[in-house]
């Protein structure tokens, strides 16, 4: 049973990476101009990994606990699929949703939001 809970942590991982690269293709796919899709492109995915390292990650430097660590981690993982949503990938961002919502429920369940 111990390799699902550390196979769990690692969906996560690749989620947070997925989210991140979901909210860059967003930001250069959006927006007029060169200038303006590389500040979304480049500047969204590098905020959302400054907010997770601040807040959720298990070495942040401000760590947070309970219902403000939830909704940072709905924020960051939600926005990659309104992201995907938003670029007409309908059933990729069904899929990311779904698989955000029980790696978030088990990472609850099994306690894996301390470590």
């Amino acid at each position: 049973m111990e390799w699902v809970k550390y196979a769990n942590l690692g969906l996560r991982f690749i989620m947070e990476l997925c989210a991140l690269f979901a909210i860059g293709y967003w930001g250069f796919h959006t927006g007029s101009g060169y200038v303006v899709k590389i500040i979304l492109g480049l500047g969204l995915p590098m905020l959302a990994a400054i907010i997770w390292g601040m807040f959720v990650s298990p070495k942040a430097s401000i760590p947070t606990t309970g219902f403000i660590r939830l909704l940072l981690e709905i924020g960051v993982f939600g926005a990659g699929g309104i992201a995907l949503y938003a670029e007409k990938h309908y059933k990729l961002a069904l899929i990311y949703g779904i698989v955000m919502i029980v790696n978030l429920s088990l990472t609850y369940f099994w306690k894996q939001h301390a470590a």
